[in-house]
């Protein structure tokens, strides 16, 4: 934020919000950008080889009573929600990775 104030001609003390200063510079809003990252790297866990550290990390499934959800889930629930792809889908698609890459382009941000 500190590079688009600097680009913008606006200073901390002029108290103008992050988010006013992205829209007038034309910047996508931050939660869009955090989806898509999230999404970037749900398909770079797919197209991992097995054995490779993140990705046995990710499908790990700890013992033990506290109950927790799981990366993918939110991951799935994610894409089910804003790209419309079901679960059972969604691995498939991430492995191809051209067209993974034009469906998070297409994310609409958030209403």
């Amino acid at each position: 934020m500190g590079f688009l104030r600097r680009v913008a001609g606006i200073s901390l003390r002029d108290k103008v919000r992050s988010s006013v200063i992205r829209e007038g510079l034309g910047g996508e809003p931050l939660l869009l950008r955090v989806e898509r990252s999230q999404l970037r790297w749900f398909g770079h866990l797919v197209r991992m080889p097995p054995g490779r550290l993140p990705r046995e990390v990710s499908q790990a499934r700890p013992a033990g009573k506290r109950p927790w959800t799981r990366w993918r889930d939110y991951i799935s629930s994610l894409a089910w929600g804003r790209l419309g792809i079901l679960q059972s889908e969604l691995v498939d698609l991430a492995r191809e990775r051209n067209l993974w890459g034009s469906l998070l382009e297409l994310l609409p941000p958030r209403p």
